[in-house]
C-alpha cells in the first residue's frame, strides 16, 4: 500500500489584537469602512465552526448558542477584504462592529493551461486536499471552478487557492463544508502538503437512519484524533483517553539519497530504459529514510510539553531534542507507514510522530492556531477534509 504523504496544517489567526470576553453570543454590524454604511448579505462566521449567520439590510448579525472557547471571527463578502479577529467565548455578550474595506486585488502567478492539465491537476487537488479514504468517497464538491491551480513542474509542486467558498457536501459526516482556501501546496519532492484558510461548516438535513450514520462516523473521526488528543493534553486525561506520547529520537539515513535525486534518477532510467539502474534506484527509494531510532517506552506526562499562556484558555506545546512519539491504544493503524518506527513487541496501534519546528499553540477546542505548525506522520497525516469536524464538535461520553 502506498504511503499517504505527510500533512502540515496551519489555520491561520494573523490578527493584531485578541478580542477577550465572556459570551455565549457574539452581536454586531458590519458596515462600509468609507461611508460607515451598512453591509447586507455578508457572510459572518466563526472560522471551522457550525456558527455562522448573514448580515441583514442594516447589516446587523447575531451568532448565538456558542460553546465556550477561543475562535477567529471571519467576515466575507466578494469585493472586500476578509476579516478576521479572535475571539474568546464565554458567559458574557459580546458586541463586535465591524468595518470593511474595498478589496485591493493583489496579483498572483498567473499559470496558463489546458483543460486536461487542469483535470489531472484539479484530480491531484482532491486528493491532497480532501482525502482517498472511504469517508472522502462520500464528498462532493459543488463547485471546483472556484478552484485556482498551479502546477510548477521544476519543484514539483501543485498550488492553489479560492477567491471565493468551495463548497463540500461530505455525506459520510453529514456536513456542508464552505471553505475559503488562502493557500494549498503539495510538495512532490518531500511529500508535504501544508494549506491555510477559513472554513464554516452546517449540518445536512437527512432521514432518521442517515442521522445514525453520521452521528456513528463523527465519532469514529473524533476519537483518537488530533483534536482528541489536544482536548485530553490540557485536561490532564491522557491515559483515560486511551493516549500515551513518548520520546523518539531518530537521524537521516546517509545510505539513502535525497528525494529530488531519488525521483531524478527514476524518471531518467524510466525514460531511458536501463532496468539494473532503475531497479537500484527503487532499492534506494524504499529504503528507509532514518536509522539509530530509539522510542523510550516510558510514557511522558503532560507536563513535560504542556505550557500555559497569559492568553486564558490558550496553551503552548514546546519540546526540543527528541520527536514526539503519540499513540493511541483503542484503535489499530490500517495503513503500513514504511518510516514509521514500531517495535516488533509494539502493538499495531495509531501512530503519530510529531516533528517540532518552533513551539505552537492551541486552544480549548483542540485546534492547533498561530504562525507555527507542527509536522504530522503516521495516523494523523491522513487526516483530510473528508475526516475533519466542526471545533465546537463535542461526542457522546464513551
Amino acid at each position: 500500500m502506498r504511503t499517504p504523504r505527510l500533512i502540515l496544517l496551519s489555520f491561520l489567526f494573523l490578527l493584531p489584537f485578541m478580542a477577550f470576553a465572556q459570551s455565549g453570543v457574539i452581536t454586531g454590524k458590519v458596515t462600509r469602512a468609507a461611508d460607515k454604511s451598512p453591509v447586507p448579505v455578508a457572510n459572518v462566521f466563526l472560522s471551522n465552526t457550525t456558527a455562522g449567520a448573514v448580515t441583514n439590510a442594516n447589516g446587523d448579525y447575531t451568532l448565538a448558542n456558542l460553546k465556550p472557547g477561543q475562535y477567529q471571527l471571519v467576515v466575507s463578502i466578494i469585493g472586500y477584504q476578509d476579516y478576521s479577529q479572535n475571539v474568546l467565548v464565554g458567559s458574557e455578550p459580546i458586541k463586535i462592529n465591524i468595518e470593511l474595506q474595498p478589496k485591493i486585488n493583489q496579483m498572483r502567478e498567473v499559470t496558463i493551461t489546458t483543460n486536461a492539465n487542469w483535470k489531472k491537476n484539479y484530480a491531484q487537488f482532491v486528493r491532497d486536499f480532501i482525502g482517498t479514504d472511504e469517508n472522502a468517497k462520500d464528498c462532493v464538491v459543488i463547485n471546483p471552478h472556484v478552484v485556482n491551480l498551479a502546477y510548477h513542474r521544476k519543484t514539483q509542486t501543485l498550488e492553489a487557492y479560492t477567491e471565493d467558498f468551495l463548497v463540500v457536501e461530505n455525506l459520510a459526516l453529514g456536513y456542508q463544508i464552505k471553505f475559503l482556501v488562502d493557500t494549498f501546496a503539495s510538495d512532490g519532492i518531500s511529500h508535504i502538503i501544508s494549506y491555510s484558510g477559513k472554513r464554516l461548516f452546517s449540518e445536512l438535513k437527512g432521514s432518521k437512519r442517515q442521522q445514525e450514520d453520521w452521528h456513528k462516523k463523527r465519532e469514529e473521526a473524533y476519537y483518537g484524533s488530533a483534536m482528541h488528543f489536544y482536548r485530553s493534553l490540557y485536561q490532564d486525561k491522557l491515559q483515560d483517553e486511551g493516549f500515551q506520547m513518548l520520546k523518539f529520537t531518530r537521524s537521516l539515513n546517509p545510505n539513502r539519497p535525497q528525494e529530488e535525486e531519488i525521483m531524478e534518477k527514476r524518471k531518467y532510467f524510466t525514460d531511458h530504459p536501463q532496468r539494473d539502474s532503475l531497479n537500484h534506484w527503487i532499492d534506494l527509494e524504499n529504503m528507509s529514510k532514518y536509522y539509530r531510532e530509539f522510542l523510550d517506552r516510558v510514557p511522558m506526562p503532560p507536563n513535560s510539553i504542556l505550557y500555559r499562556t497569559d492568553q486564558t484558555g490558550v496553551y503552548a506545546v514546546n519540546f526540543t531534542g527528541y520527536y514526539l512519539y503519540v499513540i493511541y491504544t483503542k484503535k489499530r493503524e490500517e495503513v503500513d507507514f514504511k518510516d514509521i518506527y514500531r517495535p516488533l513487541d509494539m502493538d499495531n496501534f495509531e501512530t503519530t510522530v510529531i516533528t517540532l519546528y518552533r513551539p505552537y499553540l492551541f486552544d480549548m477546542n483542540g485546534v492547533v492556531f498561530g504562525n507555527s505548525a507542527p509536522l504530522y506522520e503516521g495516523t494523523w497525516s491522513k487526516s483530510k477534509l473528508s475526516d475533519l469536524l466542526p471545533v465546537d464538535y463535542t461526542p457522546d461520553q464513551p
